[in-house]
């Protein structure tokens, strides 16, 4: 009898030893929801800073009264600054944030330069988008060769040269699907001659182009002078299908 109660007594202990002690289990499952709840409030305390940042540097740039970027097309180009800059496709030093906001009248000045190092606007002006995609509003967007329609998306300011429509900016569109076909179909930033309040008074909006976000002649060697070499241009539009699936858009 006495060995059958050793044998027992070895089996007991064996199975027992696979189970932690409850005690140890629950402290366990403790720490684990501690750690992932820090874990959170440390991404909240993160996006929190991220948002306030942008916010405290919105409202230190004096805009004219009147001609104010709209603060969540500032805030989204901002997050794909900040993006595109980690993954080390802008100039290491890059401080300047130029916007279209393409919801706007083509009548308005709707394109802004802004130096965020030094907090100001550097230009505020016209811009015009492509012939398919509206009239005095733009409403339709594409990636699509000859389509004469703007594209939406992040672009990468590259190298000036000389063209058809004299002194020109090169873009690289940063969103697949969205605007990366922009460097093969030249879309590019240029000076217009229909670019311009006069031309606006007498058709009641201001020209189209093909595609390109072309500026006033005056303010071309100007605009693109400053803004060359790989800075960041931003051409916003509330189209639901882009701001869900640019990937430069994800916080």
């Amino acid at each position: 009898m006495k060995g059958i109660y050793s044998v027992l007594g070895i089996v007991y202990m064996i199975t027992t030893s696979f189970y932690g002690s409850p005690e140890k289990t629950v402290m366990k499952n403790e720490s684990n929801t501690k750690r992932i709840e820090k874990s959170v409030e440390m991404n909240s305390v993160k996006a929190e800073k991220t948002m306030s940042s942008s916010e405290e540097l919105y409202h230190s740039i004096p805009f004219e009264q009147g001609h104010e970027l709209n603060p969540d097309v500032f805030f989204k180009a901002m997050t794909g600054f900040e993006n595109l800059k980690k993954a080390g496709l802008l100039n290491p030093d890059a401080h300047l944030l130029t916007v279209c906001d393409f919801s706007m009248s083509s009548n308005t000045k709707r394109l802004w330069v802004i130096d965020m190092n030094e907090k100001k606007v550097l230009f505020n002006s016209l811009v015009a988008h492509g012939k398919n995609t509206g009239d005095e509003f733009a409403t339709n967007f594409s990636n699509t060769e000859s389509s004469l329609q703007s594209s939406l998306g992040f672009y990468i300011t590259d190298a000036t040269y000389q063209g058809d429509n004299g002194y020109s900016l090169k873009l690289l569109g940063m969103d697949k699907g969205f605007n990366d076909a922009a460097y093969r179909r030249a879309i590019v930033m240029h000076g217009a001659d229909y670019v311009s309040d006069q031309f606006a008074a007498t058709h009641k909006r201001i020209g189209r182009s093909w595609g390109c976000p072309a500026v006033p002649r005056d303010l071309t060697q100007p605009i693109i002078n400053t803004i060359k070499g790989r800075n960041l241009l931003f051409i916003y539009y509330p189209d639901q299908n882009y701001l869900s699936k640019s990937e430069w858009l994800k916080a």
